[in-house]
């Protein structure tokens, strides 16, 4: 049975985000997602967590300084301390939430530098990224990401470019976040692609396109994908990340047989 994640940054925003956990937990969520921990205090984090019995199943690394533009510094060769001290406030927060995956942002395309070094900076860091977290008992993840809508310049954006440079990481270090609604956007064939990757795939998200709202709103059959994901063995969470058309909860009925709690 497909384990559904509700991605806190955008579902049951009508509450404030650490009310979020139990609204999440009321309505059938087991796990929770989220973008970033690291403005809130890691007890209250804890304690909302206990409260709603719900697992924390994935965050991010910090991203830079996101309200300047920022979506991730991985990639730019000029911001290698700062990468590593993202790093370490990963392991805190990863560790006390129990949380044992996390997912990396490549960020934008920098300027001023050659498409050599940003590669060579981004496999560098993901492999001192993930032997450190590798060493915490926790499992990196990146994502490709579309260019196209949501992120103009972002420098990872396809499953083959991802499983690429993972491979040149190498030893496991890195393995895939597969979000379904970047990768409608920026390439299809979801369910052949989740299938041919299934070993490498430790996470998924959706979303439907285009809007990026609740799942039946838009061109994707999440139906049929998610059914497909119990055929084929998919074991990892589904991270619910997408914008409520109008309220969360009016627009859980999609999730309906998928969640522990009738809606």
């Amino acid at each position: 049975m497909v384990k559904l994640a509700a991605n806190l940054s955008m579902l049951f925003n009508e509450y404030e985000f650490l009310d979020r956990f139990e609204m999440a937990a009321h309505y059938g969520f087991q796990g929770v997602e989220y973008t970033f921990p690291y403005e809130y205090p890691l007890d209250d984090l804890k304690h909302a967590l206990s409260e709603a019995r719900v697992s924390q199943v994935l965050h991010n690394l910090p991203p830079g300084n996101w309200s300047s533009g920022d979506r991730g510094i991985a990639c730019d060769p000029s911001r290698l301390n700062e990468f590593h001290d993202s790093v370490d406030a990963t392991v805190e927060y990863a560790t006390s939430l129990n949380c044992r995956t996390v997912n990396c942002l490549a960020g934008l395309t920098p300027e001023g530098f050659s498409e050599e070094e940003i590669y060579q900076t981004l496999i560098k860091n993901l492999r001192y990224a993930g032997k450190k977290l590798r060493s915490a008992g926790i499992q990196l993840l990146a994502e490709p990401i579309n260019n196209k809508i949501d992120i103009p310049g972002f420098y990872l954006t396809t499953t083959e470019q991802a499983l690429s440079i993972f491979d040149s990481v190498g030893d496991g270090l890195v393995e895939l976040q597969y979000d379904a609604y970047h990768m409608q956007i920026m390439e299809g064939n979801l369910a052949n692609t989740v299938q041919e990757n299934l070993q490498r795939i430790k996470h998924i998200q959706i979303a439907d396109t285009p809007g990026r709202h609740e799942p039946g709103t838009g061109e994707v059959n999440y139906d049929f994908f998610l059914t497909f994901l119990d055929q084929i063995g998919y074991t990892g969470w589904v991270g619910a990340e997408y914008r409520p058309l109008n309220n969360t909860e009016p627009g859980l009925t999609w999730a309906k047989k998928w969640l522990t709690t009738s809606i």
